[in-house]
């Protein structure tokens, strides 16, 4: 009997696959989500774009969690569809809805299923893979940076649902990495400048980026979450103007109250 089972999507490289080899757990059983499987973790194997393949991990969860008397149970979902870059109507509509799928609907039905499955007994622990994206407006990842906005406010959202029943469940926490040197972003990098505009800075700031193994680490040295936080960040807001989201692109007009609307006894 393992003291605690660790799920991750994505383990067979970038970031996942830093966080798997570096869990802190001695007797840990260690479980990939991924399209393909990894040589060294147990897999169990899935599609992010493809909603048919959702199930076999819930199923997963579930029978995995009914009989777990271990000590904790952790999903960290790490994944992401990496192929949908480039400017809206530049990049193919089936690479578009294959990215919205993946990184907007997968993440939160992939959550839900776990914290469903987890029983009283145990730890339990979801984090939800983020990025400085989540607060960056950059051209050519909208659907990424969509997703990312998403992520944080769902799991914040969460989060007060657990502390307002009084802190019970499994708890919850965003993360953003930071600058990780990658497989995905170094493909990235390589994309046609005329469908990612980003393509010369990202070149230029590999040299800046973690590796995966210390991106692995410090993400458990700070698991689990301190009270209060929803969203783990070892990425800087953007100092660009240009990159932001809001500022002086929203415009607040006369209209209903917020206490009016969402405060009301």
């Amino acid at each position: 009997m393992h003291d605690t089972i660790v799920w991750i999507s994505g383990a067979t490289q970038g970031v996942g696959l830093g966080l798997a080899r570096n869990v802190p757990f001695k007797n840990a059983r260690i479980i990939n989500l991924s399209r393909r499987k990894h040589p060294d973790f147990e897999s169990v194997t899935f599609d992010l774009t493809d909603p048919s393949s959702w199930d076999r991990v819930r199923g997963h969860f579930i029978r995995e969690l009914a009989a777990f008397r271990g000590k904790r149970a952790i999903f960290i979902h790490n994944a992401y569809y990496s192929e949908a870059i480039g400017v809206v109507g530049k990049v193919s509509s089936e690479t578009y809805e294959k990215g919205v799928l993946a990184n907007l609907a997968a993440p939160f039905v992939l959550a839900e299923a776990f914290l469903d499955a987890c029983r009283p007994g145990y730890e339990a622990g979801l984090v939800m893979l983020s990025s400085g994206a989540a607060v960056a407006a950059l051209e050519g990842l909208a659907t990424y940076c969509a997703s990312k906005v998403a992520i944080e406010h769902w799991v914040e959202v969460v989060a007060r649902e657990r502390e307002s029943r009084g802190g019970t469940g499994p708890w919850v926490v965003a993360v953003r990495p930071g600058g990780v040197d990658t497989p995905a972003l170094r493909a990235a990098s390589e994309v046609d400048p005329e469908l990612y505009p980003r393509v010369a800075s990202l070149k230029r700031n590999i040299p800046n980026r973690v590796d995966i193994d210390t991106a692995g680490r410090r993400i458990w040295a700070a698991l689990p979450p301190a009270p209060d936080t929803a969203v783990i960040s070892f990425a800087e807001p953007p100092g660009e103007p240009a990159f932001q989201f809001g500022g002086p692109r929203i415009r607040q007009l006369a209209g209903s109250s917020w206490k009016l609307v969402y405060d009301a006894g």
